[in-house]
């Protein structure tokens, strides 16, 4: 099946046509500043092939307009006609409590979005639109929501609640949600695999380590444990995120600077983390290069950030009670050698040994062989998860149809 893979944000659009058959991406891109005059596409195709356009693009339906319009050219495109894609799956990011599952859209699928808006107020409004824009523009053509969230929603009550009084967990589904759910599903997933092992052997901790960033705690499938919480803010230090804090700390900081609550959101959101301690921004490759200058603030922030991941894994080893296998993925997790060899640095009491010469080669399994807990670098593919639910949705919904008699 042949399935057009949406991730609309605010003012972009990431998309990837996949095809489930073979596993692969015929073409992807981005539409950018989306709402400006100067937005900007970008499309490549599996071939090398790519284009860039600049232009006034209004609305989230006129992106995907565009996006089309590229994929049905003569020059660049990799469909003859709009009916080639055969189905679209969105990555929307907060299903609540309602979805443990990715679902077909229908019209209460939609209500309940939109009643999750106040738990995702960032994230699942341009999630509708991007629903709302295909319904017009492929009326005929199924689409099928994938969650971030729905990976962790069966975990254990002693996991997902906060130390509040239980009445706001009822009145406001004030809880632990957790996110990157596609991601820790994915490399889980590989890490059975490439280890060779069925999936209700192992005990796993998976850190999708990017801009944003979060650990997960996965035994035999199923996540028990996440760093992420209530939103995206908790846990991990990150790009611009702080991560954990003491809560009365937001209302110190908010007094003494006078900040209203949007204010302090955004200084949570967007000028704190890696941006916040190091004054050298969010990129890691930057940071560690100000490290080896040097740079104190940089090294505080690098320090920080290998440091809470050791913490998490520690403490999702001891409610594993027991650990197999440890993942890295995400930009930063896939890609910095640096980040990979200090969270693994004296670890050995735990049962990891990093080897440092597959390390720096990039190989999937970074651990020594006598190493009793087994290290992985594993790309995450969040898009091809999405891809396959989606074909897997739209498959069962056919055989479930009844043949019209001839």
């Amino acid at each position: 099946m042949k399935v057009l893979v949406l991730n609309c944000g605010s003012s972009s659009i990431k998309y990837q046509f996949i095809d489930t058959e073979q596993k692969i991406a015929l073409a992807k891109g981005m539409v950018e500043r989306i709402g400006m005059s100067s937005a900007v596409l970008s499309h490549s195709r599996y071939d090398g092939d790519a284009i860039k356009i600049v232009g006034e693009i209004l609305d989230h339906q006129i992106a995907i307009e565009y996006v089309l319009g590229v994929m049905l050219s003569k020059n660049h495109g990799v469909i003859e006609e709009k009916e080639d894609i055969e189905a679209v799956g969105h990555r929307v990011v907060h299903g609540g409590e309602s979805f443990s599952d990715s679902v077909l859209i229908n019209d209460h699928v939609i209500e309940v979005l939109q009643e999750n808006i106040e738990l995702a107020p960032l994230h699942n409004p341009p999630n509708i639109k991007g629903i709302q824009a295909i319904k017009r523009i492929l009326p005929n053509t199924p689409q099928c929501c994938v969650f971030d969230t729905a990976f962790h929603v069966k975990m254990p009550p002693k996991a997902f609640l906060y130390g509040i009084p239980y009445e706001l967990y009822k009145k406001h589904k004030i809880r632990r949600y957790g996110f990157h759910g596609t991601s820790h599903l994915y490399v889980s997933q590989k890490a059975v695999e490439i280890l060779n092992k069925n999936i209700e052997e192992l005990k796993l901790v998976t850190a999708h380590l990017g801009n944003g960033c979060s650990m997960a705690a996965i035994d035999r499938g199923h996540s028990i444990d996440t760093s992420m919480g209530f939103t995206p803010l908790e846990g991990l230090l990150m790009g611009t995120r702080s991560g954990d804090l003491d809560p009365s700390l937001i209302l110190y900081i908010m007094s003494k600077e006078a900040l209203s609550l949007n204010e302090a959101g955004t200084l949570l959101n967007k000028h704190s983390g890696l941006t916040g301690i190091s004054g050298e921004g969010s990129d890691m490759r930057e940071i560690i290069q100000a490290v080896k200058q040097g740079h104190k603030r940089a090294t505080y922030a690098f320090e920080i950030f290998c440091y809470r991941i050791k913490k998490y894994l520690g403490a999702y080893a001891a409610a594993l009670g027991g650990l197999d296998a440890f993942i890295f993925t995400g930009g930063i997790g896939e890609n910095s050698i640096e980040v990979r060899e200090e969270v693994c640095r004296d670890m050995e009491f735990l049962g990891i040994e990093l080897d440092r010469e597959r390390n720096n080669n990039g190989s999937l399994i970074i651990s020594t062989d006598k190493s009793k807990v087994k290290v992985l670098r594993i790309p995450t593919n969040e898009e091809l998860v999405i891809a396959m639910d989606t074909s897997e949705i739209v498959k069962s919904l056919k055989e479930k149809q009844p043949e019209h008699a001839g």
